[in-house]
Formats: structure tokens, sequence, C-alpha cells
């Protein structure tokens, strides 16, 4: 038997006017999903707890089975995790990312977060950007590393206090000074962010990127922090051997901290213009060399949701489904052995919302030697009208598995 999980993260949204009234999964054309889907076990899953941060860490680790309330412990370790940084039980982790920031503003405090993702620069760009940065603020206890696109890990061993740092995605297009690292054990991080800007803003790459009409990355914004990050072997608790494929650190770290294989792919970026044909291809290759269980990872549409891209978040469904899912299922199919194949995403990022919202999720399990009473399309409503709800996500892989 055969395992495959396509996870579309951010993929599920809310009904759009410029959508005729239609949700970005009933906008888009999906032959393939929606065939699976009308033989599919369909519902909806809530993989976030309540009284949990809707992040993609959280959601992912409880796919892949594992209880969020007692294995998710930030999303920044498990990203050093898979830049094969090593961590010590006195180092704190803390995801580093480059952001925009209106200029006009004097003071730091009274500017504007404009993009969380600095118009999703270059990882060559940012690595300049970061290697400034280790210049200026590196020394014996902490140390900034590169990752990919706007997504830097800091390691600060002896670390202050922990602080609940906002997240920057959260406050896009707001003044940051009520989301700032605040009193006396923010005060720390908060000079470093306000240092950053200095340092940032009129580097020679943010020159280069204004004139070629690109926002500027300049600032860091810390946030996420966590310790030393640990999963159960998934293939003990499974009997399965896996493989993880995904642009996103954060998704590599969860996979190798559960003793899964990480597969990098070239061009794979984490936006909509990602290598959706060399993912299905590792991960066909992956079942072609032994692996049972392989989780593809699609950052596309919580990027697109974020940046409120409505059509770019219809077309990364479409690409989902034309260029990863039909030739896996047509790979699986060929091969005439039994296989299973979920398809879901890990929390809804609304375009109207520009954020992850605590809204359960649509998913559908289909089984080559199994026939369920499906729907004729995979979207939130139809998922929800079958009235199959799981409260936990942690459980829903053993309705696959089994």
């Amino acid at each position: 038997m055969k395992y495959l999980v396509v996870l579309c993260d951010g993929m599920a949204d809310y009904k759009i006017d410029a959508l005729g009234n239609r949700t970005p999964m009933e906008a888009a054309v999906k032959p393939t999903t929606d065939a699976l889907a009308k033989k599919a076990l369909v519902g909806t899953v809530s993989n976030v707890p309540e009284g949990m941060t809707p992040e993609s860490d959280t959601a992912n680790i409880a796919v892949l089975s594992y209880d969020p309330k007692v294995y998710s412990k930030g999303r920044a370790p498990l990203e050093a995790v898979s830049m094969g940084l090593t961590m010590t039980d006195t180092m704190t982790a803390y995801r580093a990312n480059l952001v925009t920031l209106s200029e006009a503003e004097e003071r730091y405090e009274d500017k504007i977060m404009l993009d969380h993702s600095a118009d999703e620069i270059s990882t060559k760009e940012a690595d300049e950007l970061i290697q400034a940065i280790e210049k200026h603020f590196g020394n014996d206890l902490r140390h900034f590393y590169t990752g990919v696109s706007y997504r830097h890990c800091l390691l600060w061993d002896k670390a202050p206090a922990a602080y609940d740092f906002a997240r920057p995605h959260d406050i896009l297009g707001q003044c940051i000074q009520t989301y700032l690292p605040m009193g006396q054990e923010g005060a720390p991080y908060l000079a470093l962010m306000e240092e950053s800007y200095q340092i940032l803003n009129h580097h020679p790459v943010n020159e280069a990127r204004r004139a070629k009409g690109l926002k500027p990355a300049n600032s860091l914004w810390l946030w996420s922090p966590g310790q030393n990050p640990s999963l159960p072997n998934f293939k003990d608790k499974w009997g399965l051997d896996g493989a993880v494929i995904s642009a996103v650190d954060l998704i590599k770290g969860i996979g190798i901290c559960a003793g899964l294989e990480s597969i990098d792919v070239d061009g794979a970026t984490g936006n909509v213009h990602t290598n959706y044909e060399g993912k299905a291809a590792a991960a066909i290759d992956a079942f072609k060399r032994g692996k049972d269980f392989v989780y593809i990872h699609v950052e596309a549409p919580d990027e697109c949701g974020h940046r409120a891209e409505i059509e770019n978040k219809v077309l990364s469904i479409e690409l989902i489904d034309k260029k990863i899912t039909k030739p896996c299922f047509d790979y699986l199919q060929r091969t005439g052995e039994p296989f299973r194949i979920m398809i879901l995403p890990d929390h809804p990022t609304p375009i109207v919302m520009r954020t992850h919202s605590m809204d359960p999720v649509p998913f559908l399990i289909y089984f080559s030697d199994r026939d369920f009473d499906g729907v004729d399309t995979f979207t939130e409503a139809t998922a929800e009208a079958k009235g199959f709800y799981i409260p936990r996500g942690e459980q829903l892989l053993k309705q696959m598995i089994k």
C-alpha cells in the first residue's frame, strides 16, 4: 500500500465577490481532484486546537498525527533543524523575517508593515542582507543564518526571557507600534529590530531593489521562538518509510524531526511560481525507491492569501491539481498496487484577512480499493455538507492509514 498526502497550505478561504461569490476552491478548475472527490471519504477537520495560534507548524504537526498541544514548540526550531543547525538545550531559535516597513515616518515605532515577505525577496539577495546582519549583531552567543527567501533564523544561546511576538503577516497595512516587543522583557528584541532598519534600509541590495520597482527588505522581524524540538519517529508509529517534499524549512524540519526523508526540489520556491512538476517527479521517484508514504507540501495558496492575490490563489490550486495530483495519481494507478491519496489544506488563509483563521478545513481521502459516497466537487461547502467532522487533527491520518 502506498500513501500520498497533498497538503495545499492555506487553500481554504471565504467567498469572494470578485469570484462571483465563490471561494478560490470553488472557482478553480481542478478535474483530477474533483474526480477523486466523487469516490472519496470527504469531511472537515480542525488541525489547530482551541486556544492555539493557527500556524503552519501547529497544523502540519497535527496532519502528520502528532498532538500539537504536546509537540508544537514554535516554528523556528523546526526551521533550524531543516537548515542543518545544531541546537543545544540552552539555545533558543527565532524566525527572523526580512520585512518591508514604510519609510516616511521618522520614528521606527510609527512605521507601517507593508509586506511580511519583502516582495518575496530572492534567497540570493536575502543572503547578502543576513550576512550584513550577522556581521553587525553576531557574537559568541547569537548568530543569524540564511534560510529561503524572506524566512531566516536567529540562534541565541542563553537568550533573554521569552517573549510572545506578533506575527508579521497578521499586521499587514498596520502601524507596528502596538505590535513591537514591549517592556523590560521585550527591550533586547526591540533594540535589535530597530537597529536592523538602520543597517538594511539603504543597503546596496535594497537600493538595487528600489531601482527595479521592488520593495526593500529594510527590517528584521523576530517571532515564533522555541527550543530544541523532537517528535516520535513516524516509522515507529505507523510502520511506514516516508518522505516529505517542501520548499519551506518549517515543513522540512517537521519531517526531519519525525524521521522522514526530506527531499529538496530545484526551483521549489514556496510561491505560485514554484516547481510543481519537480515536486511530483520527486514524489514518484520516492515511491519507486520504496517509500510507502510521501507528504507533498505546497506553500503557494498560503502566500497568495497573505498577499491578497485572488487570481494567483485560484491559479495555484489549479496548478497543484494539474501538475502534482494528476501525475502522481496516474503513476500510482499504473503500478497496480493499492494506494490512498489525501488532499487538504492545513488551515484557511482567507484573502479578506490576509492571515490564517481557525475555521475547520475540508479533506478528501481517496482509496483505490474502496468507493465512498463523495462529492461532485471538492470545496469548503461540499465537505462541510457531508457532516463528517474530525475535531482533532492528529486523529485524521488514522482515517487514511487503517
